[in-house]
């Protein structure tokens, strides 16, 4: 083979390998499940955010997230407890955001 008909099958195959090693790569990013959820009622002055978990884990849940950015598993929105946590959170951001995050009571609550 000449000079150039190498260095072409060289960079076909290297080509080939960088692709495949992004498409596996890509195949294998973790999702961050729950894998049970506290029944028990979390206080929710200690809540600041919520989620739904990503529908690619086994159990269905609602991710809590405190003041401090601890996660924690909660069942779905189903339960009035978690509603409750979830209708206050709400009215939490909102109240912070009309007054520019500013007090205690506003401690970890993201901007939107």
């Amino acid at each position: 083979m000449t000079p150039w008909g190498d260095a072409k099958l060289f960079f076909c195959i290297f080509f080939i390998i960088c692709c495949s090693a992004a498409i596996m790569t890509e195949a294998q990013v973790p999702v961050d499940c729950c894998l049970s959820v506290a029944n028990q009622p979390i206080d929710k002055r200690l809540i600041a955010d919520y989620r739904e978990q990503a529908k690619a884990c086994s159990i269905d849940a609602t991710i809590l997230v405190t003041r401090h950015g601890r996660k924690l598993c909660a069942p779905t929105k189903e339960e009035r407890w978690v509603k409750d946590v979830m209708k206050h959170v709400d009215h939490l951001k909102k109240r912070c955001k009309n007054q520019k995050y500013q007090g205690n009571h506003c401690f970890g609550v993201k901007r939107e």
